[in-house]
């Protein structure tokens, strides 16, 4: 991941280097977790970005004590119960947040977007579209004077088009149906701009996730 000298780290993780796998209701796929080497199933992460596909009409999901999760279906149709707390249908660009411990079952297939925040660790997203032809600027967020958690990071995952994001020193990357662009600020990063451009015909539409650890 190259930095520069404000702190300011930039990286594109490819569709197809994105690891899958299974689980009881369907499969998921890890973009990202930190620190790197961190293997989800010993659970020795401090955050997790994965995007996971439902292809149970029912299914329970994994019991994860400690991790508070965030959820954004992507496409499809969505009903979580989580027992004893509350109830959610949740179609596309609709989100849902609620802790790994408690027992939640899903009725609905779908394809959705994942953060897993450990103790410490907090996060956020929203869905936005770049008409074609249009470029959309997104600011970065900065570590906060006296915050303990030292980076930021903004993530830019394309959903169902393909953008152009142009970077620090004027860098672009091609950000592609799958794809995830990673920015990370840290105590000494500076706010910048992300200019974010559609070349192609058609609407595209873009998660944006942030996580501060």
């Amino acid at each position: 991941m190259p930095k520069d000298e404000f702190g300011y780290a930039v990286e594109l993780v490819r569709l197809d280097q994105q690891h899958i796998s299974t689980w009881s209701g369907g499969t998921t796929t890890e973009i990202a977790i930190y620190p790197k080497g961190a293997v989800y199933g010993c659970r020795d992460f401090r955050w997790r970005i994965s995007s996971a596909r439902v292809a149970s009409v029912e299914s329970e999901f994994t019991t994860l004590p400690g991790i508070w999760r965030l959820i954004m279906v992507l496409e499809g149709d969505m009903t979580l119960e989580h027992e004893r707390h509350h109830s959610v249908r949740l179609q596309p660009f609709q989100q849902d947040a609620f802790a790994g411990d408690w027992v939640t079952r899903s009725r609905g297939m779908a394809m959705d977007f994942n953060i897993m925040l450990t103790a410490g660790c907090t996060g956020h997203m929203r869905a936005v579209s770049v008409q074609r032809g249009s470029t959309l600027a997104v600011r970065t967020e900065t570590v906060r004077t006296g915050d303990p958690r030292g980076r930021v990071l903004l993530v830019v995952y394309s959903v169902d088009g393909e953008v152009t994001a142009k970077t620090v020193h004027d860098e672009t990357w091609r950000v592609c149906v799958g794809d995830a662009l990673l920015l990370t600020t840290g105590h000494t990063g500076v706010v910048r701009s992300v200019q974010l451009s559609n070349p192609s015909d058609a609407l595209t539409h873009l998660v944006l996730a942030t996580v501060r650890y």
